[in-house]
């Protein structure tokens, strides 16, 4: 079986190569000695600090510098060296094996990269994040990371830095098992490589493609790219990938059961890494070698490599360390080829940027406000006109309510007003009746002469109601003029009543001051005393006695009408004026009466700006007072109405 350690390794050789090609002690010590004698420039001692991170080969002074840069930075708030100080930090702490750390760091440097919009340092960024991911094992999110890498790399036309991204990537679709895809990345790396005539990214991928064909079978095709790939490692002197490379083919052949050529990759591995001292590749190679002997039943050799093996394992102090740093090693890009840019430059484009940005969001903030402000006037707006319109439906529907109810009281005045008159034509007729009996011609001839006025009365009556009906527009209409009231009362009212009086054998009579005249509504007038006197006749019984008094009462008129008839009980006096408590109430002679007489006399006295109340006890009489302004000569009539 495969074991995927050694992809790691694979990996190493292209990511750490141009990082350890830059590490150099010497260049690093020439650094730390000028960075001693700096003192005021803090743009040149960022400078520095970041050479000094970079060829450093110790990862500890790496960290110790790299810590430097970023205090710097932040001190200076300067983004693009925040992102560079963050990616050595990280570098420096996977080199110790510090993944979480390394992480850490590495999303830092992302996140200043992308706040100082340096596109490039972003994919750096992302690289260096996807080849954590890629150690501990993550392989979604390592290529997700790596993929957004090589967007950005395509986008910005960096050639060397997307070959690399190609590379890295598709040796992890490798470890998937997605050959395909790999060997198009592989593909593409190899020609942006020759583009740029880098041979050592050419050997990667040459070796890498070889790997890919060899799991696929394609065995002639695999050695041709790994011979080609080590050709060009041992031109370069870089035979430590060979030997891995011969390692991972020994496993590939094996697993295709070649054991031939699982052995000699196998020995060439191992007599490489003895050659140039690699502990850790000549441990693995001697294992691999025995295994591969005590499969062919060569137990003499499969014993002695094991022997070796177990040697070399036991020198290594801390295996598991080392392996980490061998981990480490592999997420390097074939290139980390830092293009620097002046910093005076950035530091002003960092400024335009700012500058640019804050306009933006202070114009949208404005605008917001605005929009915002313009929807609340809008909402306002529309909130008082649906206000206004549901103030004007409720003023309608109350003008409705109003105007229905004064057509339904307005219909109970014509229907009781006529009751009245129609009950007097009774009593006439039951006097015609009984003078015909009598044979008595003079009482019908009196009789036809009350008969005719009543006649006449009533049709006065009626173009009065006629009138209103007319004229009323949603309210009882109240016209107030100079009014006698002994005029109103013996011309239109007297005639009417006296005869229903005499049919009851009641003595009807009245008695006023003398030039008593009121201001007041006629119409209304007329219907308050008609009601009243027709209720005081019905409600007595015969021979009973109905008086009309009328009297000045400083600038009022008392006027009082009185019966010694049944009189009204307690409980129906406290409910007497109760708006349309409409009872029906028959009369000492069984009149019918519907009991709106007393409500409109009582609203009629108020329209006319006068008062109504009563005395009474039952079975002694009832006495209706009315109180309606006197005419006022010295007071102007509009105010008066």
């Amino acid at each position: 079986m495969i074991k995927m350690y050694k992809a790691y390794f694979l990996i190493g050789f292209l990511f750490f190569s141009s990082y350890l090609q830059a590490q150099d002690q010497n260049i690093a010590d020439s650094l730390v000695n000028l960075y001693a004698k700096l003192t005021d420039s803090d743009s040149l001692k960022m400078t520095v600090l970041h050479e000094i991170a970079f060829y450093h080969t110790n990862p500890d002074s790496a960290l110790k510098y790299s810590t430097l840069l970023v205090e710097f930075a932040e001190a200076d708030s300067n983004h693009l060296w925040l992102h560079r100080g963050f990616i050595e930090k990280g570098h420096a702490y996977k080199l110790k094996g510090d993944l979480e750390q390394s992480l850490f760091c590495y999303f830092q440097s992302l996140d200043f990269a992308q706040r100082a919009n340096y596109m490039i340092g972003v994919a750096g960024a992302q690289n260096a994040i996807a080849g954590v991911y890629r150690v501990q094992g993550n392989q979604q999110t390592s290529f997700r990371y790596y993929n957004q890498a090589i967007d950005i790399f395509r986008r910005e036309n960096d050639t060397l830095r997307l070959a690399s991204s190609l590379l890295n990537t598709g040796d992890l679709y490798r470890e998937s098992s997605q050959l395909d895809t790999a060997l198009l990345y592989f593909e593409e790396s190899q020609v942006l490589y020759a583009q740029v005539d880098y041979e050592i990214g050419i050997a990667y991928s040459l070796g890498n493609i070889g790997l890919v064909y060899a799991e696929q079978g394609r065995h002639a095709e695999a050695e041709k790219n790994i011979k080609e790939a080590t050709l060009i490692l041992e031109k370069l002197g870089d035979r430590y990938p060979i030997a891995v490379y011969d390692t991972y083919m020994a496993d590939i052949y094996r697993e295709k059961g070649d054991f031939q050529r699982a052995l000699k990759y196998a020995q060439r591995s191992y007599d490489v890494s003895i050659e140039l001292g690699l502990k850790e590749q000549t441990r693995d190679a001697s294992l691999k070698l025995s295994e591969l002997y005590q499969e062919a039943g060569n137990y003499e050799q499969a014993y002695t490599y094991q022997s070796k093996y177990l040697a070399y394992r036991d020198s290594i102090n801390n295996e598991e360390t080392i392996r980490q740093m061998a981990d480490l090693r592999t997420e390097y890009e074939v290139s980390q080829k830092q293009v620097e840019v002046d910093l005076l430059e950035e530091q002003k484009r960092s400024q335009q940027i700012v500058g640019i940005s804050l306009i933006v969001v202070l114009l949208l903030v404005v605008l917001l406000a605005f929009v915002l402000y313009k929807n609340n006037r809008q909402k306002q707006a529309t909130n008082l006109l649906l206000s206004e319109q549901k103030e004007e439906i409720a003023a309608q529907r109350d003008q409705l309510e109003d105007l229905n109810d004064t057509k339904d009281r307005f219909f109970s005045i014509i229907s009781h007003d006529l009751r009245g008159p129609v009950s007097a034509f009774k009593g006439v007729s039951n006097l015609i009746k009984l003078f015909i009996e009598e044979k008595d011609m003079d009482g019908l001839a009196d009789i036809n002469e009350h008969f005719d006025k009543s006649v006449d009365q009533m049709s006065v009556l009626l173009d009065n109601l006629l009138d209103w009906a007319v004229t009323q527009q949603g309210a009882i209409p109240y016209t107030p003029e100079q009014v006698s009231l002994s005029t109103v009362f013996f011309d239109d009212l007297h005639s009417l009543f006296v005869h229903m009086a005499q049919d009851k054998k009641i003595t009807l009579t009245s008695k006023f001051e003398d030039d008593l005249v009121l201001w007041a509504d006629v119409n209304s007038l007329k219907t308050i005393l008609r009601n009243l006197i027709n209720n005081a006749i019905k409600f007595t019984e015969e021979e009973g006695e109905v008086s009309v008094v009328a009297s000045a009462n400083g600038a009022m008129a008392d006027i009082r009408v009185t019966d010694n008839g049944v009189g009204i009980s307690k409980e129906k006096l406290d409910v007497l004026f109760g708006t349309n408590k409409y009872n029906r109430s028959w009369g000492t002679s069984g009149e019918k009466g519907l009991g709106l007489g007393l409500q409109l006399v009582y609203d009629f006295a108020l329209l006319n700006h006068g008062t109504v109340r009563v005395e009474s006890e039952e079975r002694l009489g009832t006495t209706f007072i009315i109180e309606l302004p006197l005419y006022d000569p010295g007071k102007d009539p509009e105010s008066a109405g």
